[in-house]
């Protein structure tokens, strides 16, 4: 084959490959139109109706910058070092081990527009990712990333790209509702978040919640409506979904189903198509293997997760058998580990604390109300065990139940196999802090509050 003819091959061999999008959301769960909840979001239910719905997608980590590690690395995060949140001091040990470096190996143009949170505060997330390009945007909230991507998408592309779209939304603080032109966000009628009381503070909250879903959606439109009219759709895989559950307490930060449960739509070539929903547990980790299937790249050696691929083309009905999460730092030190199968859900903490680390609750007016009913005193447990399909709040601990002692058993076993397969850092103690990093200590009540446990 002469130099020419290797040329047009490649070239032509590149344009086959699929544009892949990351669109993701900040602490949003699963509290949006396709999964059946009274917050519209027209534009994502249309990308469902395109595409395909996981209805039962975990995030790795219900917590920033480890569930962002963990679906850009495709590993746990005590696997990629990032066990506790970028802009307090955490890095990924090897950035080399980030989705753009394998994509932009294999010739993906690599863009970043928006938060990602896996770089230290303020650092350059060209230099120290290894994304191509970062676009220009004020900061992360969608009005002014929508504009940077779309901007983005219309440029002339001569070969297939990777673009990250991070949202702020829909993290605190939320906008004001406008309940005048928007009926859905007048508190008086909101159905608050589970499993929390319903309050007419934790109501305003989720109004507040609601007016920012409907601006990220509005982003995702415009997104969304670019692909169409640049032509693009055709050959452009849209992972659309939230790095975690809602930055309300009781879900952010638990490993309960409320902080690890997440939105997962995928629409695109490869069989991402049809308004299909699938069943399957399927976990975050998996979208690095599926990008690489799409993109036609092998796959490292480090990636835990697995191409949804097969299950896609029915090659499989499971996935997983059994997702695992994990938490480490928040604010503060809070090692808790987990592993869920369709039916069971293990808890296990490592701390031996009897009360609740107050600062991994963030500061909202969800948090307000549980503190006035004693949030604080309620008791600890360390080791939980869940039937999901009698207690799907987890709020009913099996875990001395003789008739559960097989069931504990093997989900121990389950546990603690996941944790020496992937040399888990709580083996061997407490995870350690990184140098120059910051927490606040465990017996702290607000993340506000100086952080006073450093590396």
């Amino acid at each position: 084959m002469g130099a020419g003819e290797f040329l047009l091959h490649w070239i032509g061999d590149m344009m086959r490959k699929p544009n892949i999008i990351f669109m993701h959301s900040h602490n949003t769960g699963r509290y949006v139109q396709p999964y059946g909840h009274a917050v519209p979001t027209p534009n994502l239910q249309r990308l469902a109706e395109e595409g395909v719905t996981f209805r039962n997608a975990f995030a790795a980590a219900p917590t920033c910058s480890p569930s962002r590690a963990a679906f850009l690395t495709g590993q746990y995060p005590h696997e990629s070092g990032m066990t506790g949140l970028a802009h307090r001091g955490w890095s990924l040990k090897d950035t080399r081990q980030h989705i753009v470096n394998t994509l932009g190996d294999s010739g993906y143009d690599t863009v970043l527009c928006g938060v990602e949170h896996t770089a230290p505060h303020g650092g350059n997330q060209v230099n120290m990712v290894g994304y191509g390009r970062v676009l220009e945007a004020k900061d992360s909230h969608a009005e002014h990333v929508g504009p940077a991507a779309v901007e983005f998408l219309k440029e002339n592309h001569d070969r297939p790209f990777f673009m990250s779209v991070g949202l702020m939304e829909t993290h605190i603080p939320f906008p004001d509702p406008e309940p005048g032109e928007h009926p859905q966000e007048d508190a008086r009628y909101v159905r608050v978040p589970r499993p929390l009381p319903d309050h007419p503070r934790v109501r305003e909250m989720m109004a507040g919640f609601k007016r920012s879903a409907r601006i990220m959606d509005d982003c995702w439109g415009r997104i969304l409506d670019t692909l169409d009219e640049t032509g693009l759709a055709e050959n452009t895989v849209v992972f659309c979904f939230s790095d975690h559950g809602l930055q309300f307490a009781l879900n952010m930060c638990n490993l309960t189903d409320h902080g690890m449960a997440v939105y997962l739509v995928i629409r695109g070539p490869g069989g991402f198509e049809g308004g299909l929903v699938e069943e399957a547990m399927v976990s975050l980790i998996d979208l690095f293997p599926t990008a690489c299937e799409l993109a036609k790249v092998d796959t490292p050696p480090w990636l835990r997760g697995r191409s949804i691929g097969p299950l896609i083309r029915g090659e499989e009905t499971e996935h997983h058998d059994a997702v695992f999460a994990e938490v480490n730092f928040h604010a503060a030190y809070e090692p808790q580990r987990c592993v869920r199968t369709a039916r069971y859900k293990y808890i296990k903490r490592f701390d031996g604390r009897e009360s609740p680390v107050m600062p991994n609750a963030d500061d909202t007016l969800s948090k307000e109300v549980l503190l006035e009913y004693g949030w604080d005193e309620q008791p600890r447990m360390q080791e939980m065990l869940f039937d999901l399909a009698f207690d799907p709040d987890e709020t009913h601990n099996l875990i001395d139940d003789p008739k559960m002692k097989p069931v504990a058993e093997e989900m121990r076993d389950r546990l603690e196999r996941w944790m020496r397969e992937t040399d888990d850092p709580l083996l061997a103690g407490p995870v350690p802090i990184p140098e120059g990093a910051t927490a606040n200590h465990p017996d702290q009540m607000s993340w506000r509050e100086d952080a006073t446990v450093t590396g």
